[in-house]
């Protein structure tokens, strides 16, 4: 939490947002007292207003039109404010540019700039190789690494490119490839990617992509150019800006042709003045976030509720988003009339407590947890890598590891039936030996988080299609995806696959919004509609490529992030529908006389006060189905 605290207080920061709001303190101030006739200078108060607040407007207005001819909002507000100036009306032009600059402080505080991450994605390069040749080893930079090169890799060090294994066995993290949080076991022959990690045993490979073809040097790529066709929502009186000030200029001038009376003209500039409609988005924006963060939500980028508004599915990695991304226990089976099954899980467990892969460290916690025993002290322990561990307990000699320990040490064995239905489920399996003979298997497994079904479900009843994208093995993606009832399952997806599928679904017209936690979930995230990071548990490089993060992990919060943002653009829609009726409404009592420039920018104060309430409903608000009326 503290982290996140502290990249919020880092957005605020950006591009002077605190200096911004002395200086609209400052102006409000001014109006005030301009509106009340406290006049404590020589001069009216509502010039500071102009000069801190209309004076940059113009500026920009003048730049935009001069550099590109771009006609935008403040075009307009320009020449209402520079007419209200040459006919003395002060407070209006200075009501008119505060709350203009109001809109704009808005606008910026709900835009997070892009953090693509790529600094720490380098920072997971190789930065050295261990280089074989002619019988010596030789410490060289990894990009001078060639194809061909044989290299050796030890227990602790990132593989500095992708290629096989000549020699060694070994067990490979591979989360940064395929988000999976438990080490795969690799003998000679088995395939390893540049920026894995080797974490037990030494081994020795032959390179094949090195440089800029090498694994991790693709998912760099691959984040740098995800979302540059993610396009950005251009505020709507930006949009609109070219017909206002047309409408506006055309409805002065002939106000002014038939009446003579230019207050009148100015008047319509002024309340033409598109400050309600101005507030209607950033207003409701603010007011969403808020109340997406009361939820355990950091909205990270200004305009993410709105794409996540029209978000029609929702694609999850599993490890870690949709499972706790930890194995545990779910069954210890004798094959040995000598040992029953509760004596398998103990020996296990006393066998594993010293190791250090996490198959090994589950069975040992899972142990202590559920039968609230400690395990037997265990002697002569050895890991042994790719394998699995090897120790005497109780004088007995135990093996836990995979098939091939257990022959390599002459023990006979073939996996039993119910062994293989587990794998086909998709668990872990380890195989336990007691003094040269096959005694039993524990089977491990991923576990649900207990509101993934709930949230699943409510997802679909919201018309919102749940779509599994992991780099798990297709067994175990089948079996969570039938436990959650998703019908769509993509497996053994490395970050190029996750993209692809995201690409397919939005080239068909089907906005979808990314959830994942590791790191090879970042170029999804970027490619997305909308992004979301699990906060809690993720990789910083997946928080930084996302939209929104979920600091809490709570999934079950999901579904009313969704509603919200729908709600949201229903609130912004009615807040831009009423502007514009008040904006023709005021027109129409400019051109009769009823209103004059101080009066309009009053009739536009008042607008500007109603969309923020209305924005405001926006706080407390929660989807129907939550145990409240919305």
């Amino acid at each position: 939490m503290k982290a996140f605290m502290e990249k919020l207080e880092a957005l605020l920061e950006l591009g002077g947002i605190r200096k911004d709001i002395t200086l609209l303190a400052i102006s409000g101030a001014a109006v005030l007292c301009s509106l009340f006739r406290f006049q404590p200078f020589p001069f009216d108060m509502a010039w500071i207003a102009i000069l801190l607040c209309g004076v940059p407007i113009i500026l920009e207005a003048v730049i935009g039109l001069v550099t590109a001819f771009d006609i935008k909002a403040d075009v307009l507000v320009s020449l209402a404010l520079i007419a209200s100036v040459l006919i003395g009306e002060d407070f209006a032009a200075g009501e008119v540019a505060f709350i203009m600059q109001l809109g704009g402080l808005l606008e910026e505080l709900t835009v997070a700039r892009a953090r693509a991450g790529i600094e720490k994605l380098v920072h997971l390069t190789p930065q050295t190789a261990r280089v074989l040749k002619d019988g010596k080893e030789t410490v060289i930079p990894a990009q001078q690494v060639q194809v061909g090169d044989l290299l050796r890799v030890l227990p602790g060090e990132s593989v500095p490119a992708d290629g096989v294994i000549v020699s060694g066995q070994t067990s490979i993290n591979q989360a940064v490839m395929t988000g999976e949080s438990l080490p795969v076991d690799k003998a000679a022959g088995d395939r390893v990617s540049s920026g894995t990690v080797n974490q037990f045993g030494a081994f020795e490979m032959k390179a094949d992509r090195v440089g800029e073809d090498s694994s991790i040097q693709r998912m760099i790529r691959l984040v740098q150019s995800a979302d540059a066709g993610k396009a950005k929502i251009v505020g709507l009186a930006d949009r609109w800006a070219t017909w206002i000030v047309v409408i506006a200029l055309s409805a002065a001038a002939l106000t002014w042709l038939l009446t003579g009376e230019i207050i009148r003209a100015v008047t319509i500039l002024v309340v033409f003045c598109p400050c309600a409609l101005v507030l209607a988005t950033p207003t409701a924006i603010m007011a969403a976030i808020g109340n997406a963060a009361k939820h355990g939500f950091l909205v990270r980028e200004g305009d993410a509720l709105e794409r996540l508004a029209k978000v029609k599915a929702v694609a999850f990695d599993k490890t870690g988003t949709l499972t706790y991304g930890t194995p545990e226990v779910v069954s210890a089976v004798s094959v040995s009339g000598d040992y029953p099954e509760e004596e398998i899980y103990r020996l296990a467990a006393s066998a594993e407590q010293l190791s250090e892969h996490p198959l090994g460290k589950a069975i040992t916690s899972c142990f202590k947890k559920t039968c609230r025993k400690t395990p037997a002290a265990a002697e002569r322990f050895r890991m042994i890598p790719g394998r699995g561990v090897c120790a005497w307990v109780e004088g007995k000699e135990i093996l836990a590891g995979n098939p091939e320990l257990l022959r390599e040490r002459g023990v006979e064995m073939t996996p039993p039936e119910g062994a293989l239905a587990m794998l086909q489920k998709g668990c872990s399996v380890t195989y336990i030996a007691a003094d040269g003979r096959f005694a039993g298997y524990i089977a491990l497994s991923d576990t649900l988080r207990k509101d993934s079904a709930d949230m699943i479900r409510a997802l679909s009843e919201m018309g919102t299609e749940p779509v599994l994208l992991t780099g798990d093995h297709e067994n175990a993606a089948k079996t969570i995806a039938a436990q959650l009832q998703i019908r769509t399952v993509r497996a053994n997806c490395l970050p190029e696959d996750k993209l692809k599928a995201i690409g397919e679904y939005q080239d068909a017209g089907s906005p979808v919004c990314m959830i994942g936690d590791g790191i090879n979930d970042a170029p999804a995230l970027k490619k997305a509609q909308v992004g979301i990071a699990m906060g809690g548990v993720g990789s910083d490089i997946a928080v930084d490529a996302a939209d929104i993060a979920l600091v809490d992990d709570e999934i079950k919060e999901l579904p009313h992030l969704i509603a919200l943002s729908r709600r949201m653009m229903v609130t912004i829609k009615c807040n831009m529908t009423f502007s514009m009726a008040l904006n023709f409404l005021a027109i129409a009592l400019a051109i009769s006389g009823v209103l004059n420039p101080v009066v309009g920018a009053l009739v536009h104060n008042a607008g500007s006060v109603l969309v923020i309430v209305n924005s405001a409903f926006l706080l407390k608000w929660r989807r129907r189905g939550d145990g409240v009326t919305v």
